[in-house]
Parts: structure tokens; C-alpha cells; sequence
């Protein structure tokens, strides 16, 4: 057989789920996070309201309180500056190393098909160059068959020449079979070669974006942390730098008082957030029916007896695969699309495709802000261009199907509010639209 050298892994086509290996982007990859980092600065001996009222008796000693509590004030605006910038930095990095992985892995198993197509010919030229051979050897492969082939020629040389030209048409034509075949198995070696390194050149960049997702989470829940106790802090030392420096009668209580009236309407103003949303939600669920959707527009989490459900009720504004790069905005599409696009309106509700762990929840640099969860057995699900302060989720939380995780937004490489939904098997993106339709649930 012209095969016969050929190596086995050409004629038993590898699938792309099997080569890509276990390294999902998953929980246990990222058990080092267990909170978030508060920084040094934190941990600085803020004033308490007894400290403001003995400054109050002094006007020295009111003047250093007022100073250290300025410079507290500072101290917290540069701490937020700093982490933020570096929670940016590191989404920046995750997103290319993202994106990286990801083109290498569609590169990988793109020169793997082409081998295994290329083996699929190489095969089939093989077995036409033995029917052939085959054929040659009946009709004349031994002195047998050749006196009998000769036998029987009464009706002149034409005949036996019309006989002769046949056997020089089948030799031909096996010459050029068997060639084929060669150059089939040797352009499917090659590709396979080529398979091999891009695999091994997935492999490392995979396992880069991983270290990236890490550190940008790591960033992100830092950045978060200096926010929310720049938050809690400022109303008090606002309250205190008051004062210390109000000239009036009124008195320290009355100034506790007014800190104690704000942090309730901060509170307020973020339940009435949460409850927005919820009631979107709601109202989202309520006219998008049951479950299965459709290319055009469907339900709002609406599933099926899978478990799956459908992440939100937009129209499908983009499909999965290749696209002519738009730039907009400042940026250029990327020319794959390993999402699909679902566009239900700014701030309309975003649902968990199923049940997991969410293993990033933070600004994904062209994602914008970005929510990824595992739902286990390699299986991932990521949401991007979630509006500021659309998410509703945090780093290691459990989720259930169909639970509000987030809100649709237009952050990162977006020229509109849409969600741009990304489905994973072992970390590397897959179709949405066929995978959720195995599913049971249409996108």
C-alpha cells in the first residue's frame, strides 16, 4: 500500500475537544483567591469623633487633626488612582493573552482538519491505486493471463492493439492514483507537523491567559477594595474635616448625625439599584415566554429540561466564526467571532446560562466589564460589555440557572449595548449556537 508509511494519527483524525486538553480556566486554578488584597494603606489609624472634639479645644492641636485628616482624604483618592490603574493594566494583559490563546487554538485546529482531510484523500487515492492494481493483475499480471489475454485474437490486430492500449491506460492511470495518494499523505504529514506545533504554541498561551486572568482578578478585587473603603471613609472624614473647620456652635454629635443620615441614603440608592434590575429581570422574564428562543430574539432565561438556559432575551445582532473587521470607536473587530451577539436594550438583564462558579468577575479589556462562570466537566460560559456597575456577581460565588448575574452594557470594544455571550469546552471558545441547541435552548 503507498500508505504503508504513512503514520497512524493521519488516518484517525484527532477532534479539536480532545486535543485542547483539560486546561479549563477553572476554580482550582484560581484557589489562591481567597478575598480580596487590602492595601497598606488601610491599615492607617483613622481619627475616631472623640479625636475631632479634644482637637476642637486647641487651636494647634485642631490644626494637626485637620492636616492628618487631609492627608488621610489624599491618601485614599491616590490608593483607588493606583489600584485602579493597575486593575486596568492587568485587564488589558488578560484580554490579549485571551485573545491570543484563542487564535492560536483556531489556528491549531484548523491545520488539523486539513490533515485530516489530506489523510482522508491520501486513503481514498490509496485504495483506487489497488482496484487498478488489482484490475492490471487479471488482466494480465502472470504468463496465465497473458496467454490469455493474447488468446482468442482471430480478429486481427486490432484488436490486440485496442487490448494493449487499455493496459497502457490503466498503468497510466495507476502512476497518476498512486501519486496522488503520495502527495496527499506527504502534505498530510506536513500539516499534521504544523498541527503539532500550534497546539504546543495553544497549550503555552493558554496557560499564560490563565496566569493573566489570576492577576487581573487579583487587580480588580484590589481596586474594588480601595473604592469601597475610599467610600466608607470619605463620608466621616468629610464629616470631621467639617468640624474641625466650622467656626460655629454646632456641635460634633450633630455632624455624627449627618454621616449616619448619608450612609443610609447610600444604602438606599443601592437597593433601589438592585431592585431596578431585579424588576427588569422580571418584567424581561414575564414577556419573553418560555425557554427556547429564537436567531432573532427569544426568552429571558427562559430553558429547558437541560439545565441551560438562554442568557438573555436579545435579538442576535452577530454570529460565531469569520467577519470583516469593523472599526469603530477606536478599535478594530477582531476577524473572528467566537461569541454570538444578543442585543435586548441597555441595562436589560443577563442570566446565567447555568448553574456554576463564577471564576472572573471584573473589567476583560475589549470585553469591558466581563463575568466568566464554570459550570464544571470542562464547561465554561462567559458575558461581556456589562454596563459600570451592571454586575451582580462576585469571584466565587455559586449560581443557578437562569439567576440574574448581570446588566447589559456597551463597556470595552462595543459600538452598542448588546451581550456578547461566549460558551468554552476546556477553555477555548465554541459555537454558542450549536452548543446551546444541544442543549436544548436556541440563541
Amino acid at each position: 500500500m503507498p500508505l504503508s508509511s504513512a503514520p497512524r494519527r493521519l488516518l484517525r483524525p484527532v477532534s479539536r475537544r480532545a486535543a485542547i486538553g483539560a486546561g479549563v480556566l477553572g476554580v482550582a486554578a484560581i484557589g489562591g483567591l481567597a478575598g480580596p488584597l487590602l492595601p497598606a494603606a488601610f491599615a492607617v489609624d483613622y481619627p475616631t469623633w472623640e479625636d475631632v472634639e479634644r482637637a476642637r479645644a486647641s487651636e494647634s492641636a485642631k490644626a494637626a487633626e485637620i492636616e492628618k485628616i487631609k492627608n488621610l482624604i489624599q491618601s485614599l483618592t491616590d490608593e483607588v488612582a493606583r489600584t485602579q490603574a493597575e486593575a486596568e493594566k492587568a485587564s488589558d494583559e488578560f484580554y490579549v493573552a485571551q485573545q491570543e490563546f484563542f487564535d492560536a487554538a483556531q489556528r491549531a485546529e484548523t491545520l488539523q482538519e486539513q490533515a485530516d482531510e489530506q489523510a482522508a484523500t491520501a486513503t481514498q487515492a490509496a485504495d483506487r491505486a489497488g482496484q487498478v492494481a488489482a484490475q492490471l493483475y487479471r488482466n494480465g499480471g502472470d504468463d496465465t493471463s497473458l496467454e490469455l489475454f493474447f488468446a482468442g485474437s482471430a480478429q486481427g490486430a486490432d484488436d490486440l492493439l485496442e487490448r494493449l492500449g487499455t493496459m497502457d491506460k490503466l498503468l497510466e492511470r495507476n502512476q497518476a492514483v498512486y501519486a496522488e495518494a503520495i502527495t496527499a499523505r506527504d502534505s498530510a504529514q506536513s500539516l499534521s507537523d504544523q498541527a503539532v506545533v500550534a497546539r504546543d504554541e495553544r497549550d503555552r498561551l493558554q496557560q499564560i491567559a490563565e496566569e493573566k486572568m489570576i492577576a487581573a482578578q487579583k487587580a480588580a478585587d484590589a481596586a474594588q477594595a480601595a473604592l469601597d473603603e475610599q467610600t466608607a471613609r470619605r463620608i466621616e472624614l468629610d464629616a470631621q474635616l467639617a468640624a474641625l473647620q466650622d467656626a460655629t456652635a454646632k456641635t460634633v454629635a450633630d455632624y455624627e448625625a449627618g454621616v449616619e443620615a448619608r450612609r443610609r441614603a447610600e444604602e438606599e440608592r443601592k437597593r433601589r439599584e438592585r431592585e431596578e434590575a431585579e424588576r427588569l429581570a422580571r418584567e424581561a422574564a414575564a414577556a419573553g415566554g418560555n425557554g427556547g428562543g429564537s436567531s432573532s430574539g427569544g426568552s429571558s432565561g427562559g430553558g429547558s429540561s437541560s439545565g441551560w438556559v438562554r442568557p438573555n432575551w436579545g435579538w442576535r445582532t452577530s454570529g460565531y466564526g469569520p467577519r470583516t473587521p469593523v472599526c469603530s470607536n477606536g478599535y478594530c473587530s477582531n476577524p473572528f467571532h467566537y461569541g454570538v451577539d444578543l442585543a435586548a436594550g441597555c441595562s436589560s438583564a443577563i442570566y446565567a446560562a447555568s448553574s456554576g462558579t463564577v471564576v472572573y468577575a471584573g473589567y476583560n479589556g475589549g470585553y469591558g466589564n466581563y463575568v466568566r462562570i464554570d459550570h464544571g466537566g470542562g464547561i465554561g460560559t462567559g458575558y461581556a460589555h456589562i454596563r459600570p456597575g451592571g454586575i451582580f456577581v462576585g469571584y466565587g460565588q455559586r449560581v443557578s440557572a437562569g439567576q440574574l448575574i448581570a446588566s447589559e452594557g456597551n463597556t470595552g470594544n462595543s459600538a452598542g449595548c448588546h451581550l456578547h455571550f461566549e460558551t468554552y469546552v476546556n477553555g477555548y471558545p465554541v459555537n454558542p449556537i450549536s452548543f446551546m441547541a444541544a442543549r436544548g435552548v436556541s440563541v
